[in-house]
């Protein structure tokens, strides 16, 4: 039947999905055992080692360090003022509208539903210091997967006629919503990575220029991460996500052959 044809081609889609999900998180995993554990004062000691025999600025390497986050000219979030390293920002508005349907019987039915529309996003990180206790490391987040926490996620009622909304130092001159719809109000969200949290970076440390830099690694097989979590749990939590996703990619692709299968021969 087409029906059983139909679900198991959704079926399929989502295995598909699933299969490169599991690739990413066996990626996170291999990155995490393939970056080396170092400290901040060994790293210094291999490229002063590597600076003497080739001369600097040519050294490489991927490498995971633990430490805290030290910056001396920190961003403020745009909504919270929070002093921090990076931020990620979004107003939105939530809205309701009347939306007729006509079956096909011609028959005629009008309900209210609710939708939401982004009307500002806005992400920006600087350069910081990680400190290990044994000396501190210039970190450029620039393409990371950075861990961040809410510090922000409000709702606020508005009128729907337009005008300028803000938070903080945020303003923004909105419209009024087209035709039958009725904005309830903007919610408010902002994650970000602070001052003084430890995180662990996994990345590559370069000399290239002229200091010590853990940046995006060059090789695309490397994860470049900033997280809140040890390297153990980090791995562990890894590993088991593959293992789930495998798991259930499996399952849906049986399913869906199955499905297929059964909506072809009968």
């Amino acid at each position: 039947m087409t029906f059983l044809i139909v679900l198991g081609i959704i079926f399929l889609i989502i295995a598909i999905i699933l299969f490169f999900n599991e690739r990413h998180q066996r990626g996170t995993v291999a990155s995490l055992r393939t970056a080396k554990s170092a400290t901040v004062a060994e790293l210094n000691q291999l490229a002063e080692a590597v600076s003497q025999d080739i001369g600097g600025g040519s050294w490489r390497d991927y490498v995971k360090v633990l430490g805290t986050i030290e910056c001396d000219r920190p961003l403020q979030s745009e909504l919270s003022a929070t002093d921090c390293v990076y931020y990620t920002m979004s107003v939105t508005r939530e809205y309701e509208e009347t939306v007729t349907r006509t079956d096909s019987e011609g028959k005629r039915t009008t309900e209210t539903q609710h939708g939401s529309q982004v009307m500002s996003s806005n992400k920006r990180s600087v350069p910081f210091l990680l400190n290990d206790g044994t000396g501190t490391i210039e970190v450029s987040v620039d393409g990371a997967t950075i861990d961040t926490e809410t510090v922000l996620d409000e709702f606020r009622q508005e009128s729907d006629r337009g005008g300028l909304i803000s938070y903080g130092s945020f303003s923004l001159a909105v419209n009024a919503p087209s035709a039958g719809r009725r904005t309830l109000g903007y919610r408010y969200n902002e994650s970000v990575l602070p001052i003084g949290r430890r995180v662990l970076v996994v990345g590559m440390v370069s000399d290239q220029p002229g200091t010590l830099v853990l940046q995006k690694p060059t090789n695309p097989d490397h994860r470049f991460i900033v997280s809140f979590k040890t390297d153990d749990t980090l791995t562990t939590e890894s590993d088991r996500a593959a293992k789930n996703t495998s798991l259930w990619m499996k399952i849906c692709l049986v399913v869906g052959a199955v499905l297929i299968l059964i909506g072809m021969l009968f």
